[in-house]
C-alpha cells in the first residue's frame, strides 16, 4: 500500500505545490490522480519516490516510512518504483535493447540474466521486432513502450505515470493505456497515473483522486466519481465525460423549484451494469400507463462497466408521477430530480 500523510510540498519560489495531501492506494490497483496544471500533480507523484522531498508529512510504502532511509536503502526502495514520464527520457545513442538493459547494468546483474529479462520484455511490450533501432526510429507509441519496458526492468511493485499519454494520439494512448491493463493484471503491479485527461481516468483507473490548487478535493472509486460525483470540481470533470448536460434551449425552461401544477418533474436517472439492459422505462410506460419524454440519454464504458445516465421529463398528474417515481427508486436505480419544467 501506498500511503500519503499530511504531505506539504513548497518550492523556493513560494509556489505551495502541495497543501496537506493525504490519500491512500492499496496494493495491486490502476490510481489515477487528476487536476489542472499547476494542481501539483508532478509534486505528488515525485514525492511518492522522494524524488521531491515533502517539507512535512510522511511517505509511507509498504509499512515502511521512506523518510527514515539512509542513502542507500532509499536507492534499493526507488529501484522497486518503476516511473515513465511524458517525454519518454530515453538515451538516443542506445537501441531499444540497451535501453531496456541499462537499469539491470548499473544494478550490476549478470549479462545471462539482463539478456533473458530483456527479451521478456521486449515480448511484454510487443517490442521484439525493434530491439535493435534506436529511438529516433520508433513512433511515439513505440518509444513509450520502450519507456515501459525500461522502469519494468527490476521488477518494481509499483509503477508511476507522469502523463504518460499527453504526447500520444487518441489511438496510440488507447493502446498504451490497454498495455498498462495488461501489465497490472499479469504482475499485480500498482499503478499510480497523474492525468489531466478525464478520458484516461474513466477507461483504466479502479480509484481516483481529484486535485485543485494542491489539495485533495475528492478521493473514490471511478464508478463512484462518475455517478456521484461530490464536490463542485469533481463534477466539472464528469460533467463534459459522460455528455449528459440538458441542450441550452431546455435548460431555459427548467426550473430549480416547482412554482405551479403544470409544471412536470425533469429526472436523472442512473443505470450501472446489468441495469442498462433492463426494459425499466418500457415496463413504467406499460404497466402504469405513465407517459415520459427522453430528453437526453448516454451510454458509457468506464473501467469495464456499463453506466447509462438518461434525462426524462415524466407527465402526468401528482399521483402519476409518484408511483412512477416510486417504481423507478424500487428498482434501485439512482434517480434525482433536477427541476421542474413547464412544456419540454
Amino acid at each position: 500500500m501506498i500511503k500519503l500523510e499530511h504531505i506539504v510540498k513548497t518550492y523556493p519560489s513560494g509556489v505551495i505545490a502541495l497543501d496537506d495531501v493525504s490519500l491512500q492506494i492499496p496494493r495491486g490497483i490502476i490510481a489515477g490522480v487528476i487536476g489542472k496544471s499547476g494542481a501539483g500533480k508532478s509534486s505528488l507523484i515525485r514525492c511518492i519516490n522522494l524524488l521531491e522531498i515533502p517539507d512535512q508529512g510522511k511517505v509511507i510504502i509498504d509499512g515502511l516510512n521512506l523518510q527514515t532511509l539512509s542513502i542507500a536503502e532509499l536507492r534499493q526502495q526507488r529501484r522497486k518504483i518503476g516511473m515513465i514520464f511524458q517525454h519518454f527520457n530515453l538515451l538516443s545513442s542506445r537501441t531499444v535493447y540497451e535501453n531496456i538493459a541499462l537499469p539491470l547494468e548499473l544494478a550490476e546483474v549478470e549479462a545471462e540474466l539482463i539478456k533473458e529479462k530483456v527479451a521478456n520484455l521486449l515480448g511484454l511490450t510487443g517490442l521484439e521486432e525493434k530491439a535493435l533501432a534506436y529511438p529516433a526510429q520508433l513512433s511515439g507509441g513505440q518509444k513509450q513502450r520502450v519507456a515501459i519496458a525500461r522502469a519494468l526492468a527490476n521488477d518494481p511493485h509499483i509503477l508511476l505515470c507522469d502523463e504518460a499519454t499527453s504526447a500520444l494520439d487518441p489511438e496510440t494512448t488507447q493502446s498504451i493505456l490497454e498495455l498498462l491493463k495488461t501489465i497490472n493484471k499479469k504482475l499485480n503491479l500498482t499503478i499510480v497515473l497523474i492525468t489531466h485527461e478525464i478520458e484516461v481516468i474513466k477507461t483504466i483507473c479502479d480509484q481516483v483522486t481529484v486535485l485543485e490548487k494542491g489539495k485533495v478535493v475528492e478521493e473514490n472509486s471511478v464508478i463512484e466519481l462518475f455517478t456521484q460525483p461530490q464536490t463542485e470540481a469533481a463534477k466539472n470533470w464528469v460533467r463534459p465525460a459522460l455528455k449528459f448536460d440538458l441542450p441550452a434551449s431546455i435548460q431555459k425552461k427548467l426550473h430549480i423549484e416547482k412554482k405551479h401544477h403544470g409544471q412536470t418533474p425533469v429526472l436523472r436517472i442512473e443505470f450501472i451494469g446489468e441495469q442498462t439492459a433492463e426494459p425499466i422505462l418500457s415496463n413504467l410506460s406499460l404497466h402504469y400507463a405513465i407517459k415520459f419524454n427522453i430528453l437526453q440519454a448516454n451510454l458509457e464504458l468506464i473501467k469495464e462497466q456499463l453506466i447509462g445516465i438518461m434525462l426524462i421529463e415524466m407527465q402526468g398528474d401528482e399521483a402519476q408521477i409518484k408511483i412512477g417515481m416510486d417504481y423507478l427508486m424500487a428498482q434501485n436505480l439512482k434517480v434525482e430530480v433536477i427541476g421542474y419544467a413547464d412544456v419540454v
